[in-house]
Order: C-alpha cells, then structure tokens, then sequence
C-alpha cells in the first residue's frame, strides 16, 4: 500500500500549509485559498475511501481496471 503512504505524506503537507497559514495569515502564499479547498477535498475523500469495507474497495478497483483497458 504504497500509494496509501505517499497520499497520506502528500495530504499531511498540505495540512502543514493549512496550519501556517491560518497561525500566520500574513504570510500565506496567494494560492492559500486553493490549498485550502484542494486539502479538505482530497482529506474528505481519502477518509470516505479508508471507511468503505474491503469488497467496495474490491469493486472500485475493478471498475477503475476496466475503464483503463
């Protein structure tokens, strides 16, 4: 589950991104905003990813498969 680490790394940067900018608005980069949206975008659906049971997960994946080939 690789792919799994290296969202999580991606979703805690943003976070990081988030935090600072709301201790130290002043000096958030003018792209903070559309940070923000994208973090709590991709954070809501990797958690709605993580709750669904295995055999959703299991069809998703299939249903991605098959949409590739």
């Amino acid at each position: 589950m690789k792919s799994n680490r290296y969202i999580l790394i991606l979703l805690i940067v943003m976070n990081l991104m988030v935090l600072l900018g709301q201790l130290w608005p002043e000096g958030a980069p003018p792209f903070a905003r559309f940070v923000n949206i994208i973090f709590l975008i991709l954070s809501l659906v990797y958690f709605i990813f993580l709750s669904l049971p295995k055999n959703i997960k299991y069809q998703l994946f299939q249903l991605l498969k098959l949409r590739n080939t």
